[in-house]
């Protein structure tokens, strides 16, 4: 595949990431005694990674995800040449994701973004009102273990063809475990898109959504190096 065809892939899969993850948040998670809850969410977001990895994860790899790429790079599985490319991709992708999310969400009477539209934040905007520290921990922390999960089941000595569904329950049990603290992001793309449109405060705290999944990558692919090094 080429560079374009990559690019295509991962605009493609990481606005459905964010369709899909953020949609169930919007659009799903407290409709009137119906609604999936954050047990749901954290399902959609898993589901659109698994999807999308069975999808086109032979066409780009599948990261949908800024940090993704820079773990895979700090692992030693991906050049740093593709890493620019990737991430422009990702990021529109996410934005169009969204974009298509609000025009479906803003089609209900009373929308309104000041309900948050599934953005990442701390403090006050943390779904349970966590602090910067306990949100850059958890960003930090999720993002390596999920590193660490793509990593070993993308490796070549792993059981082939279940990746996809290891990342993806990977990615619902992060969310279950961290939606109350910081709506999870573990991926700085899906991170950019709803904030675009809420703006203020969710584009004011955006860069702990960047800084810390990012830090979280690169430490897992360091740690990841150990593992594949050895006999």
């Amino acid at each position: 595949m080429n560079m374009s065809q990559k690019m295509v892939a991962e605009f493609i899969g990481t606005l459905w990431l964010v369709l899909g993850g953020c949609g169930s948040a919007v659009l799903a998670a407290a409709f009137p005694e119906l609604g999936i809850g954050l047990l749901g969410v954290s399902f959609a977001f898993g589901l659109t990674v698994l999807t999308m990895a069975f999808a086109i994860g032979h066409i780009s790899g599948c990261h949908l995800n800024p940090a993704v790429s820079f773990g895979l790079w700090a692992g030693g599985r991906f050049p740093a040449a593709h890493l620019l490319p990737y991430i422009i991709a990702q990021v529109a992708g996410a934005i169009a994701g969204a974009g298509i999310l609000y025009l479906i969400a803003s089609g209900q009477e009373g929308f309104s973004l000041a309900a948050g539209f599934a953005s990442n934040g701390f403090a006050e905007h943390s779904p349970g009102g966590y602090s910067l520290q306990a949100v850059l921990i958890s960003e930090i922390v999720m993002t390596l273990f999920f590193l660490i999960i793509i990593l070993g089941a993308t490796d070549e000595r792993a059981p082939k063809g279940f990746a996809p569904i290891a990342i993806g329950l990977g990615l619902t049990l992060i969310h279950l475990i961290s939606i109350p603290v910081s709506n999870t992001s573990v991926n700085p793309a899906r991170s950019t898109g709803p904030a675009l449109f809420v703006g203020d405060w969710a584009l004011s705290q955006l860069w702990v959504f960047w800084l810390a999944p990012i830090v979280g990558a690169i430490l897992a692919g360091i740690i990841y190096r150990y593992f594949h090094a050895a006999k």
